[in-house]
């Protein structure tokens, strides 16, 4: 796993500011600088004075940085000056965070954190947009320096931002798997990968074909039948706490070509994200362990290969479900909530969960419909739903509930099977989530997130640069916090 950026915390030396290297922070959250900005400011000739009194600090917004290059008086190559709003909550602190690890450059980065300024959020947004998959590239590469966090109290700012740097570990668990290339990654490889989690002391089973074939999960074999990698299902269990558990379920298709129903080879090379579900699902486990979170959570995780071959599976085939239901695959591209359907009664009958949540980059059409800014959120249970927007809002995830209703129902009846995988293009993945929520007992409050325009995008964030974003992981470490642990 990628290392996140690991801040160190100091008492700051006001005396010691000229003479430090690399870079200063200064955070300016209600108009002037704290006592520290003033040392650096007065070692500077007033060079932050001077930026704070122009017309271009008066329009930046809060969470910007400006860099003043090799200021006189002082050994530091620059000061990033940040602007926070005068009562800055997380939302801003993490934006500061995000801005200064984007400014860091080679050498250390010191940040005055005075002022109302949230240290966790700082920390983690500092270790959240540094992160960098340099896997599979050979060329040398200049590391960032070191981070460190001025703070009056060291040792009360280091055990505040521990939880924080927990979830952190587990936001780079999950960009790490979306992130990696599907001939690394194949089914087999992610499981073993998941076994690491054991060293935190959750517990790891690995259901291999014959198992998933005895349990009659044929759904999920259907679709990775037509791969040389065999299937799995990884079940992930943090006991930290009695009683029924939260279930947490993935769509691991770690390369999805359509199958026979293939897709177009333009942007094709992006499905290695297919797996984005189950890597959200590992994930949040991760942090949950590493924090010690008393809760009691479970993952399932589906792990397949959408391939086309001569043992593929045929839009038309019937397949019945472990629930016994049959469903007609009339598009082996719609694959993901047959993996889901599956596995999602699994959970329901080897744990009876109090709830179920299910991830899954499972249609291009919540991509139509909210673009990338959110993910789609369907539901039948106003309290479990309205907890995951909650906290979805206050970590700055968007999300957003979609519709369900039994007019959509028809859309997916078959003439020779109990239903059939897809039902259009109009309402593609409302219709989805009507066929996930036929695999979701009565009584058990169920939402199914779309992730598909929020796993993996083209451009940086806020919190992340181009490529894997682990959404989810924070949002879904919130809800456990808020409403799962005690």
């Amino acid at each position: 796993m990628t290392d996140p950026l690991v801040p160190q915390f100091r008492r700051p030396d006001p005396a010691a500011l000229p003479a430090l290297e690399g870079r200063l922070a200064v955070l300016v959250g209600d108009g002037a600088p704290g006592p520290l900005g003033r040392a650096v400011d007065a070692a500077a000739g007033g060079a932050v004075a001077r930026l704070l009194a122009s017309p271009a600090w008066a329009k930046a917004k809060p969470g910007e940085a400006t860099l003043l290059a090799w200021p006189s008086g002082l050994a530091a190559e620059g000061v990033v000056v940040v602007k926070l709003p005068p009562a800055p909550g997380a939302k801003e602190s993490r934006a500061a965070g995000a801005a200064l690890a984007r400014l860091r450059g080679p050498g250390a980065l010191t940040v005055l954190a005075e002022g109302a300024v949230a240290v966790p959020d700082l920390a983690l947004a500092l270790s959240l947009r540094a992160y960098d998959f340099a896997d599979h590239k050979t060329a040398e590469r200049e590391p960032a320096g070191p981070v460190t966090i001025l703070v009056d109290d060291p040792e009360a700012a280091e055990a505040a931002a521990l939880p924080a740097r927990a979830v952190a570990e587990g936001v780079f668990l999950t960009r790490d798997l979306v992130n990696e290339p599907a001939n690394v990654l194949t089914p087999p490889a992610f499981a073993e990968r998941l076994l690491s989690l054991r060293s935190l002391g959750v517990e790891v089973d690995v259901l291999e074909e014959p198992e998933l074939e005895r349990l009659g999960m044929r759904l999920l074999l259907a679709v990775g039948q037509g791969s040389a990698a065999p299937s799995r299902v990884v079940i992930l269990r943090w006991a930290g706490a009695e009683g029924p558990p939260l279930a947490l379920v993935g769509k691991g298709v770690t390369f999805d070509t359509g199958g026979l129903s293939m897709k177009p080879a333009a942007g094709m090379e992006d499905m290695t994200m297919d797996m984005g579900g189950a890597g959200v699902v590992a994930g949040v486990l991760h942090a949950l362990a590493r924090r010690r979170a008393k809760a009691h959570v479970v993952g399932l995780v589906g792990l397949v290969e959408n391939m086309p071959s001569g043992t593929a599976t045929r839009p038309g085939d019937v397949v019945r479900s472990m629930k016994g239901d049959t469903v007609e695959i009339v598009n082996t591209d719609a694959e993901g909530r047959l993996v889901l359907a599956d596995v999602l009664w699994h959970a329901q009958e080897a744990f009876a969960p109090r709830a179920v949540i299910n991830l899954a980059t499972l249609t291009g059409a919540i991509i139509v419909a909210l673009g990338h800014e959110n993910a789609g959120a369907y539901s039948n249970d106003d309290d479990l739903c309205g907890a995951l927007l909650a906290a979805a809002s206050a970590e700055g995830e968007g999300l957003w509930r979609m519709p369900m209703g039994e007019a959509y129902d028809a859309m997916l009846k078959s003439q020779v099977a109990d239903m059939k995988n897809v039902g259009g293009r109009d309402g593609g993945s409302i219709t989805a989530a009507q066929f996930l929520r036929r695999f979701v007992k009565d009584g058990t409050p169920w939402c199914h997130l779309d992730i598909a325009g929020v796993a993996s995008v083209k451009g940086d964030t806020t919190l992340a640069p181009k490529g894997a974003t682990g959404w989810g992981v924070l949002t879904l470490d919130r809800l456990v916090r808020d409403r799962f642990e005690g």
